[in-house]
């Protein structure tokens, strides 16, 4: 609440003739443009899916993240947030243009950026006034300088821009509180002008605020998700040595993460990081020091122990039932993280596959993300159940992959008289092991 006054009472400093243009309505771009206008600036959002821009005209987000409808519902009705498929018009209107666009993966692990070059293209036809054009989106190092030498070459006239890159640092299910409340802002900038207006559009945030070079701020968010992939499966494999050397991973990661050189976030065992963000960052950072003529096999090495730890996950089951064949098994948390419906890359994918595979009948349930897992999974013989309950009776294995806040609280002595067989495997050691033993259940988590 005192954070919320403080920034009304800030924005009557903000410099009212920064209107801000951000191109995307994905998760960084909608977050980005309803933040910008919660801190008092006035912002178009643009994307070229007429659909979207039709529904959050009406609304309707196009994905679950806590908070953000209140903040779009709030600065649209106040006429600070606007949306529009029309990128000509909003970049000519702007004077920041943010690229939150998506930079999918290509199959040898480089980043798609035909989208940056066809935004890049338009903002030199359309260079009618001085434009920042900020990257937000995720980017391979020298993207910046590929975009600065597009609009070069296209624009019509010596009209003034800057290029400058600006990489998000927002977890999914957190990334309003992010935005609003960073640990850092990171900067990359060419000239004085372009830091200036930067350092104006953040100042309401009091955070640090790191101001580099254009490539070396793009290499900042890559090294910064591919390191926080490593500490994950470095604890991943930590907890294969605890489950042979029957010792408890918990308290290996709890003491680790009191040294404040180690930091407790990230040392929670399970089975593997997924999403958007951590595989995608980690292959394109691969890619590039490949290209530039490093080959960093330490994250070849990340990566093996995050595909292998599903596989892992699913042999435990089968050392304990011994034929999957048949065996009902209720999957509970789909999307890769709580408190998002984002099930890119998500670990309980493959686990669905390796089960599918061994011929076992799966029932499935997850709070935000059955509409997202039904399209994935078209065409699966898999069922979905209407809440936790339906979805384990009868069943021989319960399997929780993501650590919803609802699975926690729930009354497992109902769940044990419901299944048929009293067997629960924890992909992310979210239970507490002695209370549902002493029910009767049989436990198998993740190094412990």
């Amino acid at each position: 609440m005192e954070r919320r006054k403080a920034i009304k009472k800030q924005r009557k400093g903000i410099k009212k003739s920064y209107r801000i243009t951000v191109v995307g309505c994905g998760h960084v771009g909608l977050v980005t443009g309803a933040c910008f206008a919660e801190l008092g600036y006035k912002v178009c959002c643009v994307d070229k899916d007429k659909k979207k821009v039709s529904s959050l005209k009406k609304l309707i987000l196009p994905f679950y993240e806590p908070g953000l409808f209140e903040l779009v519902e709030k600065n649209y009705k106040e006429r600070r947030l606007e949306f529009t498929p029309d990128l000509k018009k909003a970049i000519k209107s702007a004077q920041v243009i943010f690229i939150a666009v998506g930079t999918p993966p290509n199959p040898d692990g480089s980043a798609d950026l035909s989208s940056l070059e066809r935004i890049a293209y338009l903002v030199a036809k359309n260079l009618n006034s001085y434009k920042l054009v900020v990257e937000k989106s995720t980017v391979p190092v020298q993207t910046g300088e590929k975009i600065k030498e597009t609009i070069l070459r296209y624009r019509k006239n010596n009209r003034p821009f800057d290029v400058a890159s600006n990489p998000e640092f927002l977890r999914e299910g957190k990334a309003v509180h992010d935005f609003l409340h960073p640990d850092r802002i990171v900067i990359g900038v060419e000239s004085e002008r372009a830091e200036k207006i930067l350092k104006d559009l953040y100042r309401s945030l009091k955070a640090p605020i790191v101001v580099t070079d254009i490539n070396t701020a793009e290499i900042i968010k890559h090294a910064s998700n591919s390191f926080l992939a490593t500490k994950i499966s470095f604890i991943n494999a930590v907890a294969r040595v605890c489950d042979l050397a029957k010792a408890n991973i918990d308290k290996v990661a709890e003491a680790m993460g009191l040294d404040p050189r180690i930091g407790k976030e990230f040392l929670k065992a399970g089975i593997g990081y997924g999403g958007f963000c951590f595989p995608k960052d980690l292959e394109a950072f691969l890619y590039i020091s490949k290209k530039l003529g490093y080959e960093f096999t330490l994250l070849r090495e990340v990566k093996r122990i995050n595909e292998e730890q599903k596989k892992y996950f699913v042999e435990k089951i089968k050392d304990y039932l011994w034929i999957l064949k048949d065996k009902k098994i209720a999957i509970l948390g789909l999307s890769f993280k709580p408190d998002t419906d984002d099930m890119r890359f998500a670990s309980s994918l493959d686990i669905i596959e390796y089960l599918l595979k061994e011929g076992s009948r799966l029932v499935l349930y997850d709070p935000q993300s059955k509409k997202e897992a039904k399209k994935l999974l078209k065409g699966k013989k898999v069922k979905f159940a209407k809440d936790p309950y339906q979805a384990v009776r009868d069943c021989d294995c319960v399997c929780f992959l993501t650590e919803w806040d609802e699975f926690k609280r729930l009354n497992f002595k109902r769940i044990k008289k419901l299944m048929r067989m009293p067997l629960i495997a924890d992909g992310r050691n979210m239970l507490d092991r002695a209370y549902v033993e002493s029910l009767g259940f049989k436990y198998l988590g993740m190094g412990k």
